[in-house]
């Protein structure tokens, strides 16, 4: 292992448990990952061993049989795997989205429940925000529960649900129009047990996932639509037991999500940065191998400089989350910063690569379709911009 990305001031604990996750990387990931993501295959053998090592539990507190690790420990886990295979990241992001938004806001008897369960990854979790005609505009959505009895019916379709077809329990933002004073005051988020699979759900009338989207790059873990028709859920399925909290639930846990895009996008970086520094070293031209050419060590020095920089905005974010401060600041730069950055450092070691970058043999050419990804997710560039700049403004208010 080089010197970048690395991280001062870690336990023991933490040391040992990213020892063992990188180990489990490099010999359980890394040889298979390009042969499943080109077949669209569901990594069950990966997630199988995730759940040996207890990493589906990681942040769900000792009390109800996880880890109880932080933040930190959590975004480290996550750039090991995505180093691996992004889209194994993936398939526990969501999941820990789900654990932290049930251990910080749901009722004493969801806690009991739900995060046992989870942290044997007996349970795993997906989270359902976005919608067909929706964007960024969360203000906008238009799928709707009624309180009818002690129920309420909800029905409308999601969007780009990660784990939607595997999952088997999906947080659900509705509108539920209860009288508050803003849209942000009507919105609920409903946690929703069904059975892993596609087409119509059979624990669940009304909920139907119709299929996995076809993307270009993000293989192997499931994305999806959610359809809901009258489908019922008990009011104590609310998390936390009060409606029209759900926005600022669901914001809560797309912090945590948008310090994980950032951790991915550091774990693809440095693995697009070792495959470019690498292949230099080997391939020849002009009578020497292209790594003691200056052009290509201009590259592998700007190459180097964004993993490193990248890294450390992203523990900063962590931190911060961790020390109980409001990140969203911090986060909305790491995201930002990481996913951009991470573009570019596979894109620059792709042109390393030459033409063979483009052979589907060269594990760079799955990165390189990986990345983009990244860009949107949690939020595009200018969603974070946004953020970044409002924060900025309340920080260096000018004297009136």
């Amino acid at each position: 292992m080089g010197r970048l990305a690395q991280t001062d001031g870690l336990t023991e604990i933490q040391r040992d448990i990213l020892a063992t996750v990188r180990e489990f990387v490099d010999k359980e990931i890394i040889p298979v990952a390009t042969e499943l993501e080109h077949k669209d295959e569901y990594p069950a053998a990966i997630v199988e061993g995730m759940k040996q090592l207890g990493l589906f539990g990681l942040t769900i507190p000792e009390e109800y049989g996880g880890l109880g690790e932080s933040l930190l420990t959590y975004a480290l886990v996550v750039e090991e795997i995505a180093r691996g295979w992004m889209s194994v990241s993936g398939i526990v992001n969501t999941h820990f989205i789900v654990a932290h938004m049930i251990n910080a806001h749901g009722t004493p008897e969801q806690k009991e429940y739900f995060l046992p369960r989870m942290a044997a990854g007996e349970i795993r979790g997906a989270f359902s925000m976005s919608e067909p005609g929706l964007g960024s505009d969360v203000a906008a959505i238009s799928t709707k529960g009624v309180k009818d009895g002690e129920s309420y019916v909800l029905n409308g379709q999601k969007m780009w649900l990660t784990n939607g077809g595997t999952s088997t329990l999906v947080a659900v933002l509705c509108k539920t129009d209860e009288g508050g004073s803003t849209p942000y005051k009507n919105m609920t988020a409903f946690l929703i047990e069904k059975t892993p699979g596609f087409g119509p759900n059979p624990a669940v009338p009304g909920l139907t996932v119709p299929g996995k989207i076809e993307k270009m790059g993000y293989k192997g873990v499931d994305t999806t639509e959610l359809v809901l028709q009258d489908v019922r859920v008990p009011a104590d399925r609310i998390l936390g037991g009060v409606p029209g909290r759900g926005f600022y639930q669901m914001m809560d846990g797309v912090e945590v999500g948008r310090v994980n895009v950032a951790a991915r996008g550091c774990g693809v970086a440095r693995r697009a940065f070792e495959l470019g520094i690498a292949y230099a070293q080997q391939r020849t031209t002009f009578g020497k191998r292209i790594a003691e050419h200056q052009a290509i060590q201009f590259k592998l020095a700007e190459m180097a400089t964004k993993v490193e920089a990248a890294h450390q905005m992203m523990v900063m974010a962590a931190r911060k989350k961790d020390g109980g401060e409001r990140n969203d600041l911090e986060a909305g730069m790491a995201k930002y910063l990481a996913s951009e950055y991470c573009k570019e450092v596979v894109e620059d070691s792709f042109r390393i690569h030459g033409g063979y970058g483009f052979s589907k043999e060269y594990e760079i050419e799955r990165l390189y379709r990986e990345a983009p990804m990244l860009l949107i997710g949690e939020g595009t560039a200018e969603i974070q911009k946004m953020i970044v700049g409002r924060r900025l403004l309340e920080e260096y208010r000018a004297a009136e």
